[in-house]
Formats: structure tokens, C-alpha cells, sequence
């Protein structure tokens, strides 16, 4: 309006009293709605070169009102009031130009009426200057001077440059990474409403990044983010009301988090909300459903949708069975680095099914799920350095790997660890140390682990039986970080 006003006064000091009154009165037109007369009053003034009345006329076309929506007849009003140096009109054709509306896309062209419009000040313009800097669109990527722009858009207060500013501090692009410069700029973008300052903000205070850690001002956050339909605000939402950790689980709450996102297409929620159908969490059971939402995520390369896709099709779960379809969804998956779709992946490979049998490349997925902790692809790369039919026997190798896994609650390798000691393969022969993982793992339901632990217990003392449960009870106190070695 102020600038409508100051224009308004140009036209008063420089043209006719009829124009201005004709300005004013499609402007009051304008105001209450009715385009119709607006479009009748500030036609006839734009063709004369009235650069505001030109600007008004491109903005009806762009946004349809009062005439049918019309982006090449927008381009042409924008790029005569552009022409006489508008800055806005400046500003919105470059916007044209950067998403091809009215016009083919042309970041060059875009770059060019951006940078004429910010030299003038236009705020928004510096903003979108900032950002075909910092993606490198139409002109070299150049950080440092998408930050230069992003500054200078937030001294007008303008919020989306707060929020593009800090991403700049988070990720140290064209600045020093600094938290709390970061935090600093995403609240007062937050403070005028930007959703995803407000979503990211939530994530500070989450991590306790710049700020000191506060989860109940993260939950706000993503509360006032997610209440303005911020998907990624929803979708986080929503774990938070899943895991219960910050605030009270609520299965019905996530859920209904979830399918807000989901809606929008973000594909964490999507699969997670499939997770929840699967289970039967906060929703009624329905794996028809599950596999229809983990479909949409896993299109959108969502890794957890791919490996739990793959295992719905492993074992006939809301479609029927095939283990093609399963390998493709686990290979997808261990490719995006998810561990247990590398080891079912292996499994796939080692019993040849849904593929060729391959045990080379079986140990290669066991690997690298192994590698990243995966306990049963542990135990597994265990038995297989232990029977030594795939790789050259390794009782070495296979004792570590019982190990990592055994400390992970695995009862099956607590019980191959126990064999090991038993038989002094790859370690020290121990009965003391056999008689504790024997029985750990009988404790964690391995079915021969009881039997194991009688046997060698009838080797031993009563001392040193009395030795072995004490040290069985420290380690699993201990949660398997005092084990006696």
C-alpha cells in the first residue's frame, strides 16, 4: 500500500487529475473485490505507460482475478512497468523467468531482473538473488555472495532471507559455521511465522545446537511449525508422539502427524505410517495399507521404506509372496547403506533365493551390515570364518565377531562364543568363560544354551561355577560391557 500511495502522489504531480482519479477508483475497486471494475479503470492508463497501473494489471493476470489467469499476458505488463525500473515488477518478471511461468525458464534472464530490482533494495528480490547464488543458477555458484544478498534482504526484516541466512551459518556456506548465529537468525524468521525456520529451529533445540538443549521448546516449535502444514515439522512430530521420550507416547497422535505429512508426500512419514498400519499401532492392522504407503516412500528412494518393502514381499505381507520383488526393494536398500537390508540381502545371496546363490556375495552384504553393528550379520560372518566352507576357516575371525554380537544380546552367537571357549578355537580354552556365555545365552532363550552350560558345568568346580554366574550376572548388568575380557 505505501507504495502504491507514493506512486498514487507521482501520478497526481505528473499526469492528469482524470488519470489519477481513474487510479484511485480501479484501486478502490480493487480493495473490495471487484476486478472487474479495477481491470476497466487501470487498462486504459497501463497502455498510456502508467508503469504502477501496468504493475497491477500483470498482477491480475497472474493470480486470475478479474480475468482468466493468463502468464504471458502477466510477462508482458511485468516487463513494461520492469522497463521504467519498478522494482517490483522488476522482481515478480524475474520470478517468471526462474520458473519458466509465461515465458520458457531462463535463470540468466531471471539473475539479470533480480539483480535490478535488489540494487534498488527490494527485499524480496535480494532474497531470491541470495538463492540463485547459493544454487548457482544463472550465474556461478558463489556462497559467500548469496550470503552478501541474504544480508542485506534481512536488514529489511524480510523473513525468508532470515531463514536462508541461517541455513548458511548451520552448514558454514559462505560463513564460519556458527550454531548460535544460526539460532539467532532461524528465531527471528520464526517470530514472523516461517514455518521451516520454526521446524528448524525445533531441530536446535533438539540437538541442543547453539542454544542449550530443550525439548520442550523443540516440541513447541514443531507444533507451531506442523500447525502450518510445515511436512517435515509433522513428520518429526509425529516420532516424537511414536517414541515417547520427550513427550507421552501417543500411537493415535503420531498417526495422526503422520498422515498430515504423508498427505503432502514427505516420504519419512509416509513410511513411517506404513510402519505403524504394519503393526497395528495407533491404527487398525491393515498390511494392504502398509505396503501401499511403504510403495510411495520407497519410490521417493526412502531407504527404511525399500528394506521393509523388501520384507513384505519376503514373506507374502499385504501382497503376495516374491522374492524378486524382495531382493530389488533389500538391494535398493543396502545400497542407501541400511544394515539389515544388507544382511537380508546376504541371506538372499547364501540360500539362492530371488537370485542366483552367490556366497561370495552373500559375505560382501554380511560385511557391511556387520559393520555397522548389525548383530545377526555378525553372528553370521561368525559361523561362516568358523565352518570355514565360504572363506578360509578363521577361528580368530570368528571369535571377534561372535564377540560384537554376543555384546549385543545375540543368544545364538552368546552360544557359538561358548563352543569357542569350550574348544579353545580362537581363543584360550576357558570353561569358566564358556559356562558364562552359555549361560547368558540360555538366558536370552538360546535353546541349547541351558544343555551347553550343565555339560561343561559338570567339568568344573562348585567355586568355579559360582565364579562364572557371578561374572554372567555382571556382564548382563553391565549390559555386556563387563564380560571378563
Amino acid at each position: 500500500m505505501k507504495h502504491i500511495a507514493i506512486l498514487l502522489a507521482f501520478l497526481i504531480t505528473l499526469s492528469s487529475p482524470v488519470a489519477a482519479q481513474d487510479f484511485q477508483k480501479g484501486l478502490a475497486a480493487a480493495q473490495s473485490g471487484d476486478f472487474a471494475t479495477a481491470l476497466q479503470e487501470w487498462t486504459p492508463l497501463a497502455e498510456a505507460g502508467v508503469d504502477i497501473a501496468q504493475f497491477n494489471l500483470a498482477q491480475m493476470y497472474s493470480n486470475g482475478q478479474g480475468v482468466p489467469q493468463d502468464y504471458k499476458e502477466a510477462v508482458k505488463w511485468y516487463k513494461l512497468a520492469a522497463e521504467q525500473g519498478d522494482a517490483k515488477a522488476q522482481g515478480n518478471l524475474a520470478f517468471m523467468y526462474m520458473n519458466g511461468q509465461g515465458v520458457p525458464q531462463d535463470y540468466k534472464e531471471a539473475v539479470r531482473w533480480y539483480k535490478l530490482a535488489a540494487e534498488q533494495g527490494h527485499a524480496r528480490a535480494q532474497s531470491n538473488l541470495g538463492i540463485m547464488y547459493e544454487n548457482g543458477q544463472g550465474v556461478p555458484q558463489d556462497y559467500k555472495e548469496a550470503v552478501k544478498w541474504y544480508k542485506l534482504a534481512t536488514e529489511q526484516g524480510y523473513a525468508s532471507a532470515h531463514y536462508n541466512l541461517a541455513l548458511m551459518y548451520t552448514n558454514g556456506q559462505g560463513v564460519p559455521q556458527n550454531y548460535k548465529e544460526a539460532v539467532k537468525w532461524y528465531k527471528l524468521a520464526a517470530e514472523q511465522g516461517d514455518a521451516k525456520a520454526q521446524g528448524n529451529l525445533a531441530f536446535m533445540y533438539m540437538n541442543g545446537q547453539g542454544v542449550p538443549q530443550n525439548y520442550k521448546e523443540a516440541v513447541k516449535m514443531f507444533e507451531l511449525a506442523a500447525e502450518q502444514g510445515n511436512a517435515n515439522a509433522q513428520s518429526n512430530l509425529g516420532v516424537m508422539y511414536m517414541n515417547g521420550k520427550v513427550i507421552p507416547q501417543d500411537n493415535k497422535e503420531a498417526v495422526k502427524w503422520y498422515k498430515l505429512a504423508a498427505e503432502q508426500g514427505d516420504a519419512k512419514a509416509q513410511s513411517n505410517l506404513a510402519f505403524m498400519y504394519m503393526n497395528g499401532k495407533g491404527v487398525t492392522q491393515d498390511h494392504k495399507e502398509a505396503i501401499k504407503l511403504f510403495e510411495l516412500a520407497a519410490e521417493q528412494g526412502n531407504a527404511s521404506a525399500q528394506s521393509n518393502l523388501g520384507v513384505m514381499y519376503r514373506i507374502g505381507q499385504g501382497v503376495r509372496q516374491d522374492n524378486k520383488e524382495a531382493v530389488k526393494w533389500y538391494r535398493l536398500a543396502a545400497e542407501q547403506g541400511v544394515p539389515t537390508a544388507q544382511y537380508n540381502l546376504g541371506v538372499m545371496y547364501a540360500i539362492g533365493q530371488g537370485i542366483p546363490q552367490d556366497n561370495k556375495e552373500a559375505v560382501k552384504w554380511y560385511k557391511l551390515a556387520a559393520e555397522q553393528g548389525f548383530a545377526n550379520a555378525q553372528g553370521s560372518l561368525g559361523l561362516i570364518y568358523m565352518n570355514g566352507k565360504v572363506v578360509p576357516q578363521d577361528n580368530k575371525e570368528a571369535v571377534k565377531w561372535y564377540k560384537l554380537a554376543a555384546g549385543q544380546g545375540d543368544a545364538r552367537a552368546q552360544n557359538n562364543l561358548a563352543l569357542m571357549y569350550t574348544n579353545g578355537t580362537g581363543v584360550s580354552q576357558d570353561n569358566t568363560m564358556a559356562y558364562v556365555w552359555y549361560s547368558i545365552g540360555a538366558a536370552n532363550g538360546n535353546e541349547n544354551g541351558a544343555n551347553n552350560r550343565d555339560k561343561i558345568a559338570k567339568t568344573m568346580t562348585l567355586a568355579a561355577i559360582e565364579k562364572a554366574q557371578a561374572m554372567a550376572r555382571e556382564c548382563m548388568s553391565t549390559k555386556y560391557k563387563k564380560c571378563g575380557y
